[in-house]
């Protein structure tokens, strides 16, 4: 039997990777954090345990890129619906939705995500988080920023404190106060993006993430269909 070729072996290491990143997913928003452990997300994943750390330092390193990657492919989904538009004010309308829909359709996922964020360590660098940053610059630009490499951090500062203060256990602000909040900031009309769906309500969602985790075979060449 012939050796496999490098784009072969690539193939399947983008497949084993992107199945560790949905699997987290799954398994945090299911147990949480503590219950989670790299074994169990391996085997929710079909994958030997030795590959989660030769792809990942650790749990909250796994953790951190596996959330970008939802906020990046959610957020992707929501400016590119039907009817799509080159609007800039409705774009970032949508792009301040989508996260904060987040708030409501993984509670448990983002409360995490946050304060793994939070903890000495801090923010990770990773590609999904690259990606996510690339399309909140873009959004910023065709909002009509002159600077959108310094108006992006102050973008992605917002909408994390909005996220933050809609978790809060026993405090949450709620969601229209957030999302007004963040309107009048960017000059937005409240009729502009889709608001979440109330708490509790899965109106206008589809749970399933499989959509955002190309584990898929592709042939090599064809792309990075996540992005």
């Amino acid at each position: 039997m012939s050796p496999r070729s490098a784009s072969v072996n690539e193939e399947l290491r983008r497949r084993s990777r992107e199945r560790l990143l949905h699997a987290t997913v799954e398994l945090v928003s299911e147990r949480g954090y503590e219950a989670t452990t790299l074994g169990g997300i391996a085997d929710r994943a079909g994958s030997a345990r030795g590959l989660v750390s030769y792809y990942f330092p650790g749990k909250r390193q796994l953790l951190q890129s596996a959330v970008h990657r939802l906020m990046h492919r959610t957020l992707e989904e929501a400016l590119e619906r039907e009817p799509r538009t080159d609007d800039g004010r409705e774009r970032m309308a949508r792009a301040i939705d989508a996260i904060l829909g987040l708030t409501v359709h993984h509670t448990v996922l983002m409360r995490h995500h946050m304060a793994a964020i939070l903890q000495a360590e801090g923010f990770v660098q990773c590609p999904e988080q690259q990606r996510l940053a690339e399309l909140l610059r873009d959004t910023v630009a065709r909002h009509g920023s002159s600077d959108p490499d310094a108006d992006y951090p102050v973008l992605r500062a917002l909408l994390m404190g909005a996220v933050y203060a809609a978790l809060v256990p026993g405090a949450p602000m709620p969601l229209p106060v957030l999302r007004a909040e963040l309107f009048k900031r960017y000059g937005l009309d409240r009729e502009m993006g889709t608001p979440p769906a109330p708490e509790g309500t899965d109106e206008g969602y589809d749970p399933d993430l499989s959509r955002f985790f190309a584990t898929e075979s592709r042939s090599p060449g064809t792309g990075d269909r996540s992005r």
